[in-house]
């Protein structure tokens, strides 16, 4: 897994992003390359002069379910090297750590929140579990300023598809408006807890300027989504792109997937977080209309 980090200096701050040319990293910088489980690669990273670490990368969940040991080198031991290089400085960078809905499973309430027991039922979402709580404490004992920020799935994601169990929830609304069709492998009915990239990357943003001392006792931290079901979301598209749009959707169930994604929140309880300045979009068809704006142009083109 390539650590792609980017390093941007202002007047005031050395920030350091890993996964800085993935999806979310792009959003935030510009590029470099190296291994993220490398320690020596990291260390020279995030060297002298780091003010603050945003950590995003990381090996997707259907990947990191497939593939144990890449998960485990990627999402844990990649990690662990972050951690330590911040802690190697000495200065107690911030660093905002992403986490993820995957950190909950099994049976759960009908909204999750930061108090919420963490029970996941992946192998991602065990690495950020475990990942949540190293954050929590490397804080406590002043080797870095960490927060750890759970995000909703986050659409509409451009590009291409991975190998995220949640890729189709992107893909649903993303191909069939640049003209191809989308597989979607859960049923209508299914509810998911969503968030924009314009909303993500500007929580992600956010959480670096708030003072270690207003997370209190815990750095974990649950951002605001909105419930919506994925027939809602085709919906959603059938009113940005009309009936052409609409059926390009293939509606193909995969069992293991929608067992995955059923494992996940449905609805999300986040008053911490909205009490700390964090926004929530307002649903679905200005989460469509944002995509259109922002990335539908380069798709497009990606794809033609």
């Amino acid at each position: 897994m390539l650590i792609q980090p980017t390093t941007y200096r202002s007047d005031r701050m050395r920030i350091v992003i890993t996964g800085g040319c993935g999806f979310l990293g792009r959003r935030v910088a510009l590029k470099l390359t190296g291994d993220i489980a490398d320690r020596a690669t990291v260390a020279r990273v995030i060297g002298p002069g780091t003010d603050a670490v945003f950590h995003l990368a990381a090996i997707v969940s259907g990947q990191a379910e497939a593939d144990t040991d890449l998960g485990y080198r990627v999402n844990l031991d990649g990690t662990r090297a972050v951690l330590d290089a911040c802690r190697a400085l000495g200065t107690a960078p911030r660093l905002v750590f992403a986490s993820s809905l995957a950190v909950y499973g099994g049976v759960l309430p009908s909204k999750i929140g930061d108090d919420t027991a963490l029970t996941p039922q992946t192998s991602y979402g065990t690495q950020k579990a475990i990942g949540e709580l190293l954050v929590n404490d490397y804080s406590r004992k002043d080797f870095v300023d960490g927060r750890a920020l759970r995000l909703p799935t986050v659409v509409v994601r451009p590009g291409r598809p991975n190998r995220a169990a949640s890729t189709f929830a992107s893909s649903m609304i993303r191909e069939p408006l640049a003209g191809q069709e989308a597989i979607c492998p859960v049923s209508p009915d299914t509810v998911m807890a969503l968030a924009s990239p314009r909303r993500i990357v500007a929580g992600l943003v956010h959480a670096l300027g708030i003072p270690g001392e207003a997370f209190g006792t815990s750095r974990s931290l649950q951002l605001p989504g909105f419930s919506v079901s994925v027939g809602e979301m085709a919906a959603a598209l059938r009113r940005a792109g009309g009936e052409a749009a609409y059926a390009r959707i293939r509606w193909q169930p995969d069992p293991q997937i929608q067992a995955i994604v059923s494992s996940w929140p449905p609805a999300l309880a986040t008053s911490r977080a909205e009490a700390l300045g964090f926004g929530r979009d307002k649903g679905i068809d200005e989460v469509v209309a944002a995509f259109i704006a922002d990335d539908l142009p380069l798709q497009k083109q990606l794809v033609a």
